[in-house]
């Protein structure tokens, strides 16, 4: 399915505008008045969507919109900025040969996106581990 939202990338982007202020409004009326008390439901709500169609790993900073709809934590090195010099000739990663590379399917993705040639070059900070496994969506929501 991660390949699939790649290859409609166009498509996923559209349905996040869409989505995203009806998604984040919810979130914030619902953080309001719940407080944090029903983060953990929200997050696996997030997990279970987000793994489903983009294998994510949930690093709690999602560039998914970014990065062509391809999640750059499932490069096996975690490189967020492109790709390593290791990408093989036919597009396939180094260090798993049967695994096409993530930067090699998120250009490709980036390419039909209406902003995703310049979304793409942006250069990512590293991923704070003490947010994995925490949901972006409640903090883009809190404006964390």
């Amino acid at each position: 399915m991660r390949l699939w939202s790649v290859r409609h990338s166009r498509g996923m982007e559209r349905l996040y505008s869409l989505a995203k202020p009806l998604t984040l409004g919810l979130l914030r009326c619902t953080s309001k008045l719940f407080g944090t008390r029903l983060d953990r439901p929200i997050t696996a709500i997030e997990r279970h969507a987000k793994s489903f169609f983009f294998d994510c790993k949930m690093c709690g900073n999602c560039v998914l919109s970014s990065t062509g709809m391809s999640c750059p934590m499932n490069c096996p090195k975690t490189i967020r900025n492109g790709p390593c010099g290791g990408v093989r000739e036919n597009g396939m990663c180094e260090v798993k040969p049967d695994m096409r590379c993530v930067w090699h399917a998120a250009w490709d993705g980036a390419s039909r996106m209406r902003d995703g040639a310049a979304a793409i070059r942006e250069v990512q900070f590293a991923v704070d581990q003490r947010d994995k496994g925490t949901s972006s969506w409640l903090k883009l929501a809190r404006n964390d």
